[in-house]
């Protein structure tokens, strides 16, 4: 079954604001970008050339079951797409735990999800982000898993911070 993780109804408008923030109540329903409630903000985009860019939510939005069942398969939150860029991410809001591996696993996942379904070639910039609200400082990733985590996606690189650059 084929997935269109660019065209569908899960797609927010394009947005150039300077700063804005991404968000999940984490209630079933999807992420979605805010410019108001910066308490509500588990990552933060900064913006600062105001590049139109659009936030399309992934999990809680588009529905991908496992092949030949009907469980959902595990994805991040949702996906940031400007001129040849395109961000995934994934959103935490938790103090302790293996919140770092398991986003890491969602993020992967995703990426061959839409691999899968997508030419990415397209795409120059290509960017996994696992934002933490009770971590938002970068978070160290080993050289070696960064390495790795490249290959095995096909050129997305991990990064671990609430904080999203967009240039």
């Amino acid at each position: 079954m084929s997935v269109d993780f660019f065209n569908t109804d899960c797609r927010e408008s394009a947005r150039n604001n300077t700063s804005f923030g991404i968000c999940d109540n984490r209630d079933g329903t999807k992420a979605y970008t805010d410019i108001q409630n910066e308490n509500n903000w588990i990552a933060k985009v900064k913006n600062k050339n105001q590049i139109e860019v659009a936030f399309t939510a992934i999990d809680n939005c588009i529905t991908i079951l496992k092949e030949r069942t009907n469980d959902e398969e595990s994805t991040c939150d949702g996906m940031l797409i400007f001129q040849n860029s395109i961000f995934l991410i994934e959103l935490k809001k938790q103090r302790t735990g293996g919140w770092l591996p398991e986003s890491k696993d969602q993020l992967k996942n995703t990426i061959k999800l839409l691999s899968k379904n997508h030419n990415l070639a397209e795409f120059r910039y290509k960017k996994a982000y696992a934002c933490n609200k009770k971590h938002p400082n970068f978070t160290k990733i080993e050289n070696e898993t960064s390495k790795k985590f490249f290959k095995e996606t096909n050129g997305f690189r991990i990064d671990a911070q609430a904080e999203i650059v967009i240039k």
